[in-house]
């Protein structure tokens, strides 16, 4: 209820982040309509979404409904806290954090910091500006890169607020700790820490994976001259230092404005430009660093969840109760839908 309550906040103030968003006048909506947002307890998924999930939907895809009719976003509350629980207590943190202090304000506020990231990507993102008239839809104008820079431009709508004395103000955050706090985790992210996910030598293909780096890397060579953010090296490894979050924000900003207009006007080649520049190829000599140190915490970079079954208790022919089973372990759930629903896979 709490997190609904805090998705309400944000959807209510829609309008008020469209104006005040870094987009071109022109790419804003004049009326933001129909934001529905509520946050769910997910009992069972299948399909794309299990064993492993996403942390927020938003529906539906097609921008001239979101224009003329709105949208509807869902966060799913119960996944989004095993995740946060599951990483505080990990090592990856302790492993890849600054310092103290970094790693202290990640901690104490890393669970909030990246709910309200995939409230307002979810929420506010997907849901802000608009296609110029007359330009085509995005699976037609900027064809297989519209997944990974519409991803990043939600990221970024999320990114650019999250240091906004605004969600102070309607009660969602306590401080712009917060938003240091996402900030950091966000460019350790995806400049580094994400690459445990793919093997070393091979490059980016997932388009989440491809706009985290697209978003970091670039505001990373944006801010080079004012060292907005540096590596460092201590003991022999690699750290992410952000030098001014203000100038971050700023950078963030920027590179929203830049996305927004390339949908906007569907602009193919410059959205090329962006993901094959800044979120396909991976650094090789840090892609092994990351992965050898990861390799030494004895995680894994994917996580799955064992989903309960709901079980009809019958009176007869009818329902009089429904009771939760569950799998003895994640390996044994895995085995049982191999063995009972391997008929639904389609074969050539």
């Amino acid at each position: 209820m709490e997190a609904s309550k805090r998705l309400e906040a944000i959807a209510k103030e829609a309008q008020w982040f469209e104006d005040n968003s870094p987009l071109m006048p022109e790419h804003k909506k004049k009326a933001v309509k129909g934001i529905i947002a509520k946050a769910i307890t997910v009992i069972a998924e299948s399909g794309d979404l299990a064993p492993t999930t996403a942390i927020g939907i938003n529906l539906p895809n097609a921008d001239w409904i979101r224009k003329d009719h709105g949208s509807k976003s869902v966060s799913l509350s119960n996944i989004v806290h095993s995740y946060n629980v599951a990483s505080a207590i990990k090592g990856t943190l302790d492993e890849f954090g600054l310092n103290a202090e970094v790693i202290k304000r990640m901690k104490e506020h890393g669970a909030l910091s990246s709910d309200l990231h995939t409230d307002m990507h979810e929420c506010i993102g997907h849901a802000s500006g608009q296609i110029n008239p007359g330009v085509e839809t995005t699976d037609k104008t900027l064809k297989n890169y519209a997944s990974c820079l519409e991803e990043a431009r939600a990221d970024l709508v999320a990114l650019y607020y999250i240091m906004d004395q605004k969600l102070i103000d309607i009660g969602v955050m306590p401080s712009l700790e917060v938003g240091k706090a996402e900030y950091d985790s966000y460019i350790m992210n995806g400049l580094m820490t994400q690459l445990t996910r793919i093997k070393l030598g091979d490059d980016i293909e997932e388009a989440h994976m491809r706009n985290r780096q697209l978003n970091a890397a670039w505001v990373y060579e944006k801010g080079k001259k004012d060292s907005v953010i540096v590596f460092v090296k201590r003991d022999n490894k690699t750290y992410v230092q952000i030098n001014d979050y203000n100038k971050l924000r700023t950078l963030f900003g920027d590179l929203l404005r830049e996305i927004q207009r390339i949908k906007s006007e569907g602009d193919f080649k410059a959205g090329q430009a962006l993901v094959e520049n800044y979120g396909v190829k991976v650094d090789k000599v840090l892609h092994k660093e990351v992965l050898d140190r990861y390799n030494t915490l004895g995680l894994k970079p994917y996580r799955g969840f064992i989903q309960p079954k709901l079980v009809a208790v019958m009176d007869g022919d009818k329902i009089k109760d429904v009771t939760i089973e569950y799998p003895k372990s994640f390996f044994e759930q895995m085995m049982e839908y191999g063995k009972n629903y391997s008929y639904l896979t389609i074969k050539n």
